[in-house]
């Protein structure tokens, strides 16, 4: 009878250990693919977000603020997950010199250990604050 109660605890502790690495691995898989998926795409559009008539004429680097939101949003949601809700927040969009921050969250995927339990989650936050540095732009035409 001892020995049985052994193997129940031992069970349990199974499952307990397989539950949490489910959900150790969802959380550091997301925050991963998530960073480097914010900090690709916030490079790509502050380049293409670069007003170059204004670096013609006055020789120093700014941005266009709607184009790097713009193309912020379009490049994201073309390379995201479709079954994860993610919130954008950009702070401190600065047009000269080129510098933004932003702030991306998601949730992780939900488990649920029976019926009745509340399904267990958690909030990934990135947050990435990029300048963009350029030695010298090359002239177009």
């Amino acid at each position: 009878m001892k020995s049985a109660y052994w193997g129940y605890w031992i069970v349990l502790l199974g499952i307990i250990v397989i539950i949490s690495m489910m959900l150790i691995n969802s959380v550091t898989t997301t925050t991963t693919k998530d960073y480097y998926l914010v900090k690709e795409v916030t490079e790509a559009a502050l380049v293409d977000a670069v007003d170059y008539g204004y670096y013609r004429e006055y020789k120093e680097l700014r941005i266009n603020k709607e184009k790097f939101v713009e193309n912020f949003l379009r490049r994201f949601s073309e390379t995201v997950n479709t079954n994860r809700n993610y919130d954008i927040s950009f702070y401190d969009i600065y047009e000269a010199p080129p510098k933004v921050s932003v702030r991306v969250s998601s949730d992780t995927d939900s488990f649920s250990v029976n019926a009745n339990a509340d399904n267990y989650k958690y909030e990934i936050v990135n947050r990435l604050d990029a300048v963009l540095e350029m030695n010298e732009l090359k002239e177009e035409g």
